[in-house]
């Protein structure tokens, strides 16, 4: 089988374009701008980043560019982080106006602000989440959602109940190269849709274990937050990749969620009917025995929806080079041929043809099968070039973002359940309906609310 990148003009016209369109704001209407050609400033929206790490600031970089938004606060544990933020806020308004907090519900506080950008370690996600809704702020979420599936389920019955926009850090929807192959995929030009085959880096081993003194910068017992206590060691909260929370199961699912709810929802986008049935799942995963890193390092987890449709989901290596068969990529490589997948991806495989879709490129066989045009009447991507200009926009419209809360949910159960499936490692039957496995006690409770540390409660 033949493969290639998306021919030359389609890559030079339509995802050089839409690349271009994404490093520079929507144009405003001439009605909201004040003097200057800046926004009045009773039609900015204001902001709060809550969470000011290397991802929240990159996050935070995307809502500064934007001329109609305005961030007024900053929020972290960690006074270093604050502080880089801080500068980064002032120095793009060239002012001192910005306001630091070290408490999320000092910023939720503020009647001024009308949303926050929630990029804290991911066991933060849905409590600061959940807060904010309910104090009357849209939400913009840095993805996986939360450490169980009932945590989701909280957060998107008060984002419906509360009537707020919500969008999840998914930005790859807001990418052409995603969106060209999600609709070629729904308005059938590879046929009928018989597979699905996703991959992601899997978690790292390893972390040192031994206690040693919390870091004068850092508000500890706020990071913890309703995590049950441990003591900190070395490079548990680190700003760099070394940093082991990420890896942790008392803070995160680890990268199967972390890294692999990106192209599960890119999966889920392009099957949206996955959900409406009773699935099986089965597979298994690797978990590291020693070191402070103890979420999956490798992982096959296959997928059987109601509709015959199949999806495969492993993760590729991330520090972890044992070659087994929970990460030997060897045989999508040769029926594909593509003889480096990547570390990530999401491909789709139909009757006539298939497509694979990742950061940056699109693969299709046949390879005339990207230019082909969509059908007049079939099925668009909503229009997104820029993740948090569309939440703004969103925020301006009243209507759902490009990744809004019932979808986030649906991408980060998947995540979920391909956790629990490789913990168990037997056969599991999920009603996407009920929210709930079939006759599975011990599965059902690893989707349930965590005991929160006190005085931490939802």
């Amino acid at each position: 089988m033949k493969y290639s990148f998306t021919r030359r003009d389609f890559i030079k016209t339509n995802l050089a374009a839409a690349l271009a369109a994404s490093a520079f704001p929507t144009i405003i209407p001439a009605s909201a701008l004040g003097q200057g050609n800046a926004v009045a400033p009773n039609r900015r929206i204001t902001l709060a980043a809550i969470g000011t790490g290397p991802q929240g600031r990159g996050d935070m970089g995307g809502l500064l560019s934007q001329v109609d938004a305005q961030v007024v606060a900053v929020c972290d544990a960690k006074k270093d982080q604050l502080e880089l933020a801080r500068k980064q806020v002032n120095g793009h308004y060239q002012n001192q106006d910005c306001r630091t907090y070290g408490d999320f519900r000092e910023v939720l506080a503020r009647s001024d602000i009308d949303a926050v950008l929630v990029a804290t370690p991911d066991h933060w996600h849905v409590p600061v989440s959940l807060a904010a809704v309910k104090a009357g702020k849209d939400v913009y979420l840095e993805k996986p959602m939360g450490m169980s599936l009932a945590e989701d389920q909280l957060l998107r019955s008060a984002v419906l109940k509360q009537k707020r926009i919500f969008q999840f850090g998914t930005q790859q929807r807001s990418s052409r190269e995603f969106q060209r192959a999600v609709e070629l995929v729904r308005n059938g030009r590879i046929g009928k849709l018989q597979e699905i085959f996703v991959w992601a880096p899997a978690s790292r081993p390893g972390g040192p274990t031994t206690p040693v003194p919390v870091p004068e910068n850092l508000n500890y017992e706020m990071w913890l937050g309703p995590a049950r206590f441990t003591e900190y060691t070395e490079d548990k909260c680190s700003d760099t990749w070394a940093k082991t929370w990420w890896y942790n199961s008392d803070y995160a699912l680890g990268f199967v969620a972390g890294w692999g709810v990106h192209p599960l929802d890119i999966a889920l986008w392009g099957h949206p009917t996955m959900m409406q049935g009773a699935m099986e799942i089965e597979g298994k995963g690797l978990f590291p025995k020693e070191g402070a890193c103890d979420t999956s390092i490798a992982w096959d987890v296959n997928f059987a929806f109601a509709d015959g449709v199949k999806m495969y989901f492993r993760g590729t290596s991330n520090e972890y080079n044992e070659r087994n068969p929970l990460n030997d990529f060897s045989q999508w490589s040769s029926r594909f041929g593509i003889p480096n997948l990547g570390d990530h991806g999401t491909l789709f495989v139909g009757s006539e043809g298939w497509v694979e879709v990742h950061r940056g490129g699109l693969r299709t066989h046949p390879e005339t099968l990207a230019e082909q045009p969509l059908p007049a009447d079939g099925w668009r991507s909503p229009k997104s070039a820029h993740h948090q200009r569309n939440f703004l926009e969103s925020i301006r419209s009243r209507q759902p973002a490009i990744c809004p809360i019932e979808d986030a949910v649906q991408a980060d159960a998947l995540c979920h359940l391909a956790d629990i499936t490789a913990r168990l490692e037997r056969k599991l039957t999920f009603d996407p309906k009920k929210e709930s496995f079939l006759k599975d006690d011990e599965a059902n409770k690893r989707l349930a609310l965590r005991p929160q540390r006190p005085p931490w409660r939802f």
